[in-house]
């Protein structure tokens, strides 16, 4: 019996080893070794004039917009709020390239698509990235969720219904020439134990699936689709202010995350993330009550100081 048991938690240790192992080439390949030989697949100058972005005026999308018009696109800029629009196209004209804003409110009904159909229909485009998104405002309990209906209604407009319908907009363009990028954004969230952030977790979960499934469909077409699932970035929306290895600056994570695209489908687009992908899935091998546990720990713990605040700024 002991020499059975013996066995059976050789096999495991083995299994786990391999999968862990596995976990950590996939990431290396993605994140240092594919960028650093120069094994993108992207002729970038080829892909068509334009690159559209959304949720394109602070943090991750504002970051995709700079970088590609350093590579020579004009930049469409979606957003909500047309005075930050006008500023950051007036930042990105330096690069020598032109500018079209597009002020939209994603959380708002279906109505605003066909407003953002009309004015791309006349463009080549060749890059769409999705970037606009929102989050909690602090963790907390799926049933305990402030104005809960409709929060969970304009997020999954946000998230959900934004990504689908753009690429539902653009990506016929691409097909019809045979080339394109679709750079979907969505979370670490969507890859590990996400209790208290339950409904933000789940839709970028879904903008995981769509990809890869996306991706599937339409590689025969000549189009790339990545989903990227970026950790903490300081940006507004973490409501992290300074920058540091595990949370870099937009601009550090976008010029890492694009070093990725014709490499990998789904990514987190910086190593320090995969890292922690990878640790949490590691403990999952182990565990997953444990893996669960600690994140939930550490929601509560940050629910905790935002409840005080709020309760101090009262």
């Amino acid at each position: 019996m002991d020499s059975f048991l013996y066995k059976i938690g050789l096999v495991s240790t083995a299994i786990i080893g391999v999968k862990i192992f596995g976990m950590l080439f996939n990431f290396l390949y993605d994140t240092l070794i594919a960028p650093a030989l120069h094994l993108q697949k992207i002729d970038w100058d080829s892909l068509g004039k334009w690159a559209v972005v959304t949720g394109s005026t602070d943090g991750i999308g504002k970051a995709y917009a700079e970088s590609l018009a350093k590579k020579g696109f004009n930049i469409v800029l979606i957003s909500r709020s047309e005075n930050k629009l006008e500023a950051v196209a007036n930042e990105i004209r330096r690069y020598k390239v032109e500018t079209k804003t597009i002020s939209v409110d994603f959380t708002e009904p279906d109505s605003i698509y066909h407003e953002i159909d009309k004015q791309l229909a006349p463009l080549e485009i060749g890059v769409l990235v999705n970037n606009v998104g929102m989050s909690y405002s602090y963790p907390e309990y799926f049933l305990d969720t402030p104005d809960a209906m409709a929060f969970y209604k304009n997020l999954i407009n946000c998230n959900i219904v934004s990504v689908t319908n753009m690429c539902k907009i653009v990506m016929p363009g691409m097909v019809e020439r045979k080339c394109g990028v679709v750079i979907n954004i969505a979370s670490v969230a969507a890859l590990i134990p996400n209790p208290m952030l339950t409904v933000y977790a789940a839709s970028k979960a879904y903008v995981l699936k769509f990809s890869a499934d996306l991706a599937t469909e339409y590689s025969k077409d000549g189009l790339v689709i990545q989903c990227t699932t970026p950790g903490y970035v300081a940006t507004n929306l973490s409501k992290i202010r300074s920058s540091s290895w595990m949370a870099p600056s937009p601009t550090t994570y976008v010029e890492n995350a694009l070093k990725t695209v014709g490499v990998s489908e789904s990514t987190t687009g910086y190593f320090p993330h995969s890292l922690l992908s990878s640790a949490v899935h590691g403990i999952e091998n182990v565990s997953v009550r444990l893996a669960r546990w600690l994140i939930t720990r550490t929601m509560q713990n940050i629910r905790g100081r935002a409840l005080k605040r709020v309760t101090q700024s009262n």
